[in-house]
């Protein structure tokens, strides 16, 4: 049985087709069942794509999303089909990763957020984008992203 408050949640549960693009994705929040608890919520999206917006060749990413709750939690499926909304999304790595986290901090104004995105190397260069809102809260405890760094044959 649904409960009232998730009545407004228009991806949950509900058949939606893929948005456009980020700017036509919603990013949809719940309320935090526990918003006096320090804890960490983690999303791993290891097949991220996007496009170059030069050549148009697609991009690879290993994205891990880290934050600390405040009031609010990113709710997953609307956050699946953000991400999934740069697949056809012509960006730099730097911009895609940024703009995701600019996303999630103003939908849910976290105690703390960062994103690791490991970028699959094209033309011989793997670009990691790194970026978190501030120093971690203290007593918050944080696992390693467990992604190794490009190595490539050695």
């Amino acid at each position: 049985m649904t409960e009232d408050r998730y009545q407004r949640l228009s991806a949950l549960g509900q058949d939606r087709a893929i948005p456009r693009s980020p700017e036509e994705a919603d990013l949809e929040v719940v309320d935090d069942p526990y918003p006096e608890e320090l804890y960490l919520v983690r999303f791993t999206a290891p097949e991220f794509t996007s496009l170059c917006p030069v050549t148009g060749q697609p991009d690879f990413a290993h994205l891990v999303i880290d934050y600390a709750p405040e009031a609010k939690l990113v709710e997953s499926k609307s956050l699946k089909l953000f991400l999934i909304s740069f697949r056809d999304h012509g960006a730099f790595h730097e911009d895609c990763t940024l703009t995701i986290a600019k996303r999630i901090k103003a939908a849910i104004q976290p105690r703390w957020l960062r994103i690791a995105g490991y970028w699959y190397p094209r033309g011989g260069i793997p670009i990691d984008v790194f970026y978190q809102t501030d120093a971690p809260p203290a007593g918050l405890w944080l696992p390693d992203t467990g992604v190794a760094p490009y190595r490539g044959r050695g």
